[in-house]
This record gives C-alpha cells, structure tokens and sequence, in this order.
C-alpha cells in the first residue's frame, strides 16, 4: 500500500497491527527474517502473549527472538508506529518541517519526545556515504553561508566579529542534487578537501570570489562570479543562483519552523532540507515508502545527548 495523502495513510494504518504488517511486507516482502543470522523462512515460531500474536517471532535456527523493527531506527522505542508513520509522513510532506511542539500535540507525546523522533528521523536522512560514492561529475555550483544569531548588545555592524559567532555551512549543487556540511571554517583548506572529496576531475565548478576558492587544482574547471562587483552572471552565462536559492529555503525554514538552532544539531537540520531538495520529484506518499525501506541507522538518546 502507498499512501496517496496523510488521510490515506491514517485510513490504512491505523492501528499497530496495521502497521506492523505494513512494515513487515516492506522489510520482509512477508516472509520474516531473522535480524541476527540473517535466516528467511515462513517456518519461523510466532510468539504469542495470551493468546494473541503481537509480531514477535523466534528463529527457527538461531532460536533467537525478533521483531521487524529490529537494526530500524524504531528499535527500543515505546512510541507506537502509527505514531512514528504519522510524523514521518508529515516531516517530510511539509516543505519546511514541522516544530516539535506541534508534533507533541498532534500525537499526543511530550514534547521531548516528539524532538527525539523528529531528531532520529533526521539521523536517518544523512546520505554523505552515497555522495562519496557517487560524486558530482557535471557542473556544480559551490557556496558557502553562516547560520546563526546576530550579535547583542552591539550597536555597530562588525562583519569580522558577527561571523564568528555564525556556523559555516557548505552546499554542492548540481542539476539533480545538492548536498550541504556544516564545517568548522571556510579556509582554502576546508573547502579544497571537500572538493576533491566529491567532486570528480574534469567538473565545471561555479563559485563565488571567496578566497578559499583560490587556487582549485587544475584538473578542474573553475568559474568565478564576483558578487562583490555587483555580476551575478559572468561572461561566460555562469552563476550560483541555484545553491544561493537552496540557502534561501534553509534559513526560511529554521527561522520560520524552528526559530533557533544549535550549531551541535545543525548538521541534522541540514539533513533533512537535504533530503526534501534530492526527493523533490517525488510524491509524498513515494518519498514516505523510500524513506521507510532505508530506516537502518539507530540512535540512542544518551549517545546524543551526551556527544
């Protein structure tokens, strides 16, 4: 089943039984398989707790007990997973997100809690892996931004100071995606490593007039625009409007949605704008079910909370 709209979804997984078996047909394709030894078998022991079977199996090989949220980003949750669908559906068919007060109310969870699993789902949303492995090769646009407070108690403009309370974000877009990492400065160094990292040689490389483009190894070819002269094009039809928009949308969704933002947590806001920008061809219920098969990374609270 995929869901055609949130009504769609609430109409058909309803309750955990639903659910369970929604997720089961998607990890499993409906023959259970042992998370531990990896065994898929239908002759697998259903375990029943008075009398009703609540999705809890033994491995007819191992003889260990499992669930279909087990190696998922739902393992060890108390939530219920209509819950969990609920706010995944939502998160990501919002085109800014939504506040973890507003989900809280909406599912009945404190808002702790809604934070946590909006923060999980964002986990889950880091595709850096798959852009080491597939690197950009056609022509990208390469900017950079701070995102942050303004300073206080300040009545002059100080660009040099403001900055340094700022956290520098850098984006890679192509024609088809973009990618975004919160980095600890914008030096030549920084930004030539993330280069060579994921661009591959021979890319056309738009960029601003920002020094720390300066000096790009040759195997590339670099265009520059020079904002600081008023071009936003330059002769040869260049920009970096698309990446610049991209920012646009980052910063109206943290400031309008979620109003302030950690620099230790940025990187998942990062993720999640990310994600929504890559998937924008698809249908609501179509990024749900994509996002859904990928749910492998766990989080835990105290591992976050104390990194």
């Amino acid at each position: 089943m995929k869901p055609k709209s949130l009504l769609d979804l609430l109409r058909n997984l309803h309750d955990r039984k639903s659910c369970r078996e929604f997720l089961e047909g998607l990890r499993w394709q409906g023959i259970p398989k042992c998370p531990h030894c990896n065994c898929q078998s239908e002759k697998h022991y259903k375990l029943k707790n008075r009398g009703e079977f609540n999705g809890l199996y033994k491995c007819r090989e191992c003889k260990t007990r499992f669930t279909v949220t087990i190696g998922t980003m739902f393992e060890g949750s108390n939530v219920p997973l209509e819950k969990w669908f609920y706010a995944i559906y939502v998160f990501l068919s919002h085109k800014k997100g939504i506040s973890s007060i507003q989900l809280s109310k909406d599912i009945g969870v404190t808002q702790k809690t809604a934070w946590f699993m909006l923060t999980k789902i964002r986990h889950n949303l880091n595709e850096t892996d798959r852009f080491i492995a597939n690197k950009f090769d056609s022509e990208v646009q390469i900017d950079e931004t701070y995102v942050g407070g303004k300073p206080k108690g300040r009545i002059w403009q100080n660009q040099g100071r403001s900055l340094k309370q700022k956290t520098p974000v850098v984006g890679i877009l192509s024609h088809d995606r973009v990618y975004t990492l919160v980095v600890p400065n914008t030096s030549g160094r920084t930004l030539k490593t993330i280069i060579y990292s994921l661009i591959k040689p021979g890319t056309t490389i738009v960029t601003d007039g920002w020094k720390g483009y300066h000096g790009i190894s040759p195997e590339y070819v670099h265009q520059v625009v020079y904002h600081k002269k008023g071009s936003y094009k330059n002769k040869e039809g260049f920009h970096t409007n698309g990446i610049e928009g991209f920012w646009s949308h980052l910063k109206r969704g943290l400031i309008g949605i979620y109003h302030s933002v950690s620099p230790k947590y940025l990187q998942f806001y990062c993720n999640e704008f990310t994600y929504r920008y890559n998937t924008l061809n698809l249908l609501d219920g179509e990024r749900f079910i994509q996002f859904i098969t990928s749910i492998h990374k766990r989080l835990k609270y105290h591992d976050l909370a104390y990194a």
